[in-house]
């Protein structure tokens, strides 16, 4: 096998993994969550010479003793990290945790080149977080796949999950792209203050939320991320433009998908913006259930899946046309695109996404290739949100460590509508 080039094996086992992702999922639905004292080992060394001081520095790894033995039997290194980085929000430093995982062997001239993954929606409290399980909460097949192939892995958590990082990051900022760009871009600097052999190539793949994540490091990674590499980024059924949440809701055609989804935007809305009216989007069931309906572990997780079933799109209609503005222009900020992207992307989603409609990842596109991006735009019209087919993007992977032109679907793109 090349080092660096996923092979035939790790496209099979990843794609499978790939395809249990979701936007809403409570980490309670793993049972491996443990405290971080039990997930943490001896401390490594590394370059703590800015900790604090710099987005991407180190201010904690410690080795990874609990992970999944099939990953920590293909790992040289395996570390739970914590690094600094920045709101998008406040624009203040906040801390950040995350995983990292290197190859056996010698690295590849160059050093390893370095692969993102951006998981999926674990939850918004801090237990939340993929490295404080044994198997980064149900996705460690993929990563293993990934160091197998020759990457060194990182998986950030996202501000606010796994660290309580003070009055800016204390928090999870729910699908805030530029949050979540700024977490994924400084875990490639992090690993590289870990792993001296690690390269400055890098590629993203991200699902849902984190294919969120990923499209915004792409357009933050000029500006953002010197001294790295952005080779591309993938993104698997993206929560790119959020905007039609907010019409839905007022139109009561939220779907049994969205309703938990819109739950959790508006508690994160009103703990990044305290004045925030939270009770002019919430009443009768919802309202009394609330704190069942936003938690991520212990009795009231195991309620909540029960819960979301009884939802109702009538208690969930903003109260007012002016709390429907409010909500429409938070969910623009935090919507995707932003900026043009500095490097190629892949998207892939489907045409019966309940929870991203189609229309809506299709505006986020046309308005990308407005932007003069470069994007394979690859639509499975018979596809769920969680069900999508993600083989095509070890190859897409594989192509631009090699250098190859990247395809861009966006020169024959036909108009597309605005979302529903």
């Amino acid at each position: 096998m090349i080092r660096g080039h996923l092979n035939t094996a790790g496209i099979a086992l990843a794609g499978l993994v790939f395809a249990a992702g979701a936007i809403v999922s409570g980490c309670a639905d793993h049972t491996s969550a443990q405290a971080p004292s039990a997930m943490t080992g001896m401390r490594l060394d590394a370059d703590y010479s800015a900790a604090g001081e710099a987005p991407g520095a180190l201010s904690e790894a410690h080795s990874f003793p609990t992970i999944d033995r099939r990953l920590r039997a293909l790992s040289s290194l395996a570390a739970r990290v914590e690094y600094t980085s920045t709101s998008g929000i406040t624009g203040g430093l906040t801390q950040v945790s995350g995983s990292v995982f290197v190859p056996k062997g010698e690295p590849p001239e160059g050093g390893w080149p370095i692969v993102v993954y951006a998981h999926a929606t674990t939850g918004i409290e801090s237990d939340c977080a993929p490295s404080l399980s044994p198997t980064l909460l149900g996705t460690s097949n993929v990563v293993t796949a990934l160091v197998n192939a020759g990457f060194v892995v990182t998986v950030p958590d996202y501000q606010g999950l796994g660290v309580d990082s003070g009055d800016d990051g204390g928090y999870h900022p729910y699908l805030d792209s530029t949050t979540a760009g700024y977490n994924v871009i400084d875990s490639v600097k992090a690993a590289r203050h870990l792993v001296p052999e690690a390269s400055e190539r890098w590629v993203a793949i991200g699902v849902s939320q984190g294919g969120q994540a990923t499209w915004a490091a792409n357009e933050l990674a000029a500006s953002y991320g010197a001294g790295l590499a952005l080779l591309g980024t993938v993104s698997v059924s993206p929560a790119a433009d959020i905007t039609g949440f907010a019409d839905a809701a007022a139109g009561g055609q939220l779907t049994a998908e969205q309703m938990p989804a819109l739950v959790v935007l508006l508690e994160t809305l009103h703990r990044a913006y305290p004045d925030f009216p939270l009770d002019d989007y919430r009443r009768g069931f919802v309202k009394d259930n609330w704190d069942t309906l936003i938690a991520c572990d212990g009795p009231e997780a195991a309620e909540r899946a029960g819960l979301t079933l009884q939802l109702s799109g009538a208690d969930l209609v903003p109260s007012t046309p002016q709390a429907l503005d409010t909500l429409r222009a938070h969910l623009q900020r935090m919507s995707l695109p932003q900026h043009p992207t500095s490097a190629p992307m892949l998207v892939l989603f489907g045409g019966e996404d309940a929870l991203v409609p189609q229309a809506w990842t299709e505006h986020a596109l046309r308005a990308a290739c407005g932007m003069g991006d470069v994007i394979d735009i690859q639509l499975q019209p018979d596809k769920g949100h969680a069900a999508i087919d993600v083989s095509s993007a070890f190859g897409w992977v594989n192509a631009r460590f090699r250098g190859e032109p990247a395809p861009d679907s966006c020169l024959g793109l036909a108009p597309m509508g605005a979302p529903q």
